[in-house]
């Protein structure tokens, strides 16, 4: 299964422009769009948010790869360990972790960790339909932690220590959005930091353009709930570089944290853009930011034990 293309940066502009200006619904009834781009824009339909609860809830979506499509399921599971380890680290506790796959990863399920079946035959990859199973699994969230942020995670990367607790104390009206993190290429042994580019660093990319592990989306499930799920299924369908436009045109825009947040593993065998032939640029890109600094490599290694 193909994942839904972006819109032109152009076009992103003019909508988001057009949705603030025009409205949503003269949007909806006179423009092409695609699915995102209408849920977004049904989404901010349903009016403004009340102020940020003092305790928001966290909804960590996993894509698990299946067995029957890696070489190493063992290795893969492991990588996952970690990942959730990450979480688990967080001092801050209103989380849950859901993760979807055709089988049931060995992991220490609980409140905290579940498992969300994956039964729907799919041709080519499974993962955008796995995060749409996973959107619809937040549904078990409504009677008891009904408002948070909703964040889309690779199975094989690592959240730094203290983020959670970091994001649930920012005072933003939306999300919040990774713009620096680390990309480390497991293949060549080496580290290197995203962040957006300057004059100084023209090469650079912000780190949301390389990982989906990225973004953190406001949600509120007392009102609704169908159209904020049918926008996280349609939105976590699309490339990560359409992240902040759809969370523009729904009316809550991400914020840029200020620290790298996010630790992105790639070359290591199993990733799922390595069967898309989409690592070689990641790759190109860590040999040309690599971190040498002794004293930086340990700095990062303190924010991300589980690495």
């Amino acid at each position: 299964m193909a994942q839904a293309p972006a819109t032109s940066k152009t076009r992103r502009r003019l909508l988001e422009w057009g949705a603030g200006t025009l409205g949503s619904n003269w949007l909806l009834t006179r423009r092409k769009l695609h699915p995102a781009e209408k849920a977004a824009l049904k989404l901010r339909m349903l009016g403004r948010l009340p102020g940020k609860p003092k305790e928001p809830h966290f909804a960590i979506l996993i894509p698990l790869v299946g067995p029957g499509d890696v070489g190493d399921w063992d290795a893969v599971t492991r990588r996952l360990t970690r990942t959730v380890e990450s979480f688990k680290r967080q001092e801050y506790r209103r989380w849950t972790a859901f993760v979807c796959c055709q089988e049931r990863p060995p992991l220490p399920w609980s409140s905290h960790l579940r498992y969300t079946p994956f039964r729907d035959a799919v041709e080519g990859n499974d993962k955008w339909a796995k995060l749409r199973t996973l959107a619809k699994a937040m549904t078990e969230l409504r009677d008891d932690d009904p408002q948070g942020f909703a964040m889309s995670f690779d199975a094989d990367d690592l959240l730094a220590d203290g983020q959670l607790a970091n994001m649930a104390q920012r005072k933003t009206s939306g999300g919040h959005l990774v713009t620096q993190g680390y990309v480390a290429d497991i293949g060549e042994d080496r580290i290197a930091l995203a962040r957006p580019q300057s004059v100084s660093q023209p090469g650079q990319k912000a780190f949301w353009k390389l990982c989906g592990s990225s973004a953190a989306f406001r949600y509120d499930l007392r009102h609704g709930m169908k159209t904020e799920l049918a926008f996280l299924a349609a939105a976590l369908s699309h490339e990560h570089r359409m992240f902040p436009h759809l969370a523009a045109l729904s009316g809550r825009p991400l914020r840029p944290l200020d620290d790298p947040a996010v630790l992105y593993l790639l070359n290591h065998g199993e990733n799922f853009g390595a069967r898309r032939g989409r690592t070689e640029f990641k790759q190109r890109f860590a040999n040309r930011f690599e971190i040498t600094d002794p004293d930086q490599l340990d700095e990062i290694r303190t924010k991300f034990p589980p690495f």
